[in-house]
């Protein structure tokens, strides 16, 4: 389903007791979601807010934490005015996302497992309009003091969540109207611990 890379920058975590759990909050308003959807005639770009989240740290590692993303908030940024309305709202209506009926898309890591030094293989169920999915991706730790800060570059199958408008998976003779099921989110996600 769509490939993820996440760097993490953690901070302060010598200063939690051994085998205690760390859980950092996500800081909504500095951390951000871009998106980038293509066409068979060019592509569109824009955000989608972070609603909350966690990320959970033992002994120094990784070991689970969760991402609330608010469908509600998709924004457009290469468009203005008319057409960046126009779009936004598309985007929102049931044609994709249906944010009315799905506003919050969710991701949570089931497991973190050890991959090379401060590298982990990491798998997690990617929920958007009620349609989860698992995902696998390869995750890396740098420590530091008092934040987390993560990045990833994602894609994902637009299809396999039932967003189907446009799709040439699904159907005929759309020619240059067709929109690619695969989109590509940049990720980078700062959280706090307590």
């Amino acid at each position: 389903m769509g490939a993820f890379v996440l760097t993490f920058a953690v901070i302060g975590l010598a200063f939690t007791n051994p085998g205690e759990v760390a859980s950092y909050n996500v800081d909504a308003a500095a951390s951000q979601i871009v998106w980038k959807g293509y066409k068979v005639l060019g592509e569109h770009t824009g955000t989608i807010n972070v609603q909350k989240g966690s990320l959970n740290i033992q002994d120094g590692q990784l070991v689970g934490g969760s991402f609330a993303i608010d469908m509600t908030s998709i924004a457009c940024t290469d468009l203005s005015g008319e057409y960046k309305g126009k779009l936004e709202g598309h985007l929102k209506s049931d044609d994709f996302f249906g944010a009315a009926t799905y506003p919050t898309a969710t991701f949570v890591i089931t497991s973190a497992t050890p991959n090379g030094v401060d590298r982990y293989k990491v798998t997690g169920n990617l929920t958007i309009k009620d349609i989860t999915k698992e995902i696998k991706f390869i995750a890396n730790l740098e420590k530091e003091e008092g934040q987390v800060v993560a990045k990833a570059d994602i894609q994902i199958d637009r299809s396999e969540f039932n967003v189907r408008y446009g799709s040439g998976s699904f159907f005929d003779s759309l020619g240059d109207k067709t929109i690619y099921d695969e989109f590509d989110l940049s990720v980078s996600i700062v959280a706090t611990g307590n």
